[in-house]
């Protein structure tokens, strides 16, 4: 009977990583020829080859990809779990990923992060914002544990909780020509140039819920990566924006800015934790649920 090892996954990761079999050996501290024999004796046992060589390269077979595949899930979850075993043998109780799929809420992730961190001395935070447009994928693999995110997809296995309501407004300067309008329709923004981040433009929620459905198109469209220097930007009349109100509220007394509903309806939006449902029952990831829960009264006190 065959069987598939950890050791044979960490090798076909290691292979796939650093482009070699030496190099793979290297890296796992153990001789090239013994790499090559555990991988033969696998090939033997299953009946069919894991790669070919193709010159001086290796191309795994269509056998080798699906456990390539299955290494790169199985084994950081792997990791996960002997990381957070060896953290409760050391009388700690781990360490957080959070993963980010939105720009602005890592302010609003600061305000919740620090009292959680004085209830709960033993957990660590780690905030990952490289998971900024594939979180879904980062929480499966067990790459992160918690997804911030105000466009949760529903997937088995997972649970979104809505933890803080807002609304999404128009950023204009304080002395544009729209400051003190209490709302705007789409064809006021014809002439603007809109600055956002750099997300597509079906996940903006100023084109998907307000422009496109109007058929406008702004004059310009900017991307620019930092909150500061987009407010920055708004601020100094080179363009119009799209944030949530919060975020603008707090932000008027570095800025010179304003707000305006977008929309006589406006826009609302949450922001969403997502987290596995295996998870749930763990004590510090429910008590972060109810601070989260909680953060509105946060941001009212600051704001």
């Amino acid at each position: 009977m065959s069987i598939v090892e950890r050791s044979h996954l960490e090798i076909l990761r290691a292979v796939d990583q650093f482009g070699s079999l030496t190099a793979a050996a290297e890296s796992l501290f153990v001789t090239q020829p013994a790499l090559s024999h555990a991988i033969r004796k696998l090939e033997e046992s299953l009946g069919l080859e894991i790669w070919v060589r193709e010159g001086r390269s290796l191309r795994l077979t269509q056998g080798g990809e699906h456990l390539l595949a299955l290494a790169n899930r199985l084994l950081p979850q792997f990791e996960r779990a002997e990381q957070r075993l060896q953290q409760f043998a050391n009388g700690e109780r781990g360490t957080m990923r959070i993963g980010m799929e939105c720009h602005p809420c890592y302010r609003w992730l600061l305000k919740v992060a620090s009292p959680f961190l004085d209830v709960w001395p033993q957990v660590d935070l780690d905030v990952i914002q490289k998971f900024q447009f594939g979180g879904i994928e980062a929480l499966y693999n067990h790459e992160i544990d918690m997804l911030v995110t105000p466009d949760p997809l529903q997937k088995a296995g997972l649970v979104f909780e809505p933890v803080f309501d807002f609304e999404q407004v128009l950023v204009v300067a304080a002395d544009h020509e729209l400051s003190g309008t209490q709302y705007v329709v789409p064809e006021q923004l014809i002439n603007e140039t809109l600055i956002t981040y750099p997300v597509s433009v079906d996940r903006l929620d100023i084109f998907s819920q307000f422009l496109t459905p109007a058929g406008v198109i702004p004059q310009k469209h900017k991307l620019i990566e930092t909150t500061d220097i987009l407010l920055q930007m708004v601020a100094s009349g080179r363009g119009v924006s799209a944030l949530p109100r919060w975020l603008v509220d707090e932000q008027k007394q570095r800025f010179p800015i304003a707000a305006i509903r977008l929309g006589k309806k406006g826009i609302p939006k949450q922001i969403f934790l997502g987290i596995r449902k295996t998870d749930l029952e763990i004590d510090y990831f429910e008590s972060f649920l109810a601070i989260a829960r909680e953060s509105k009264s946060l941001w009212q006190m600051d704001c």
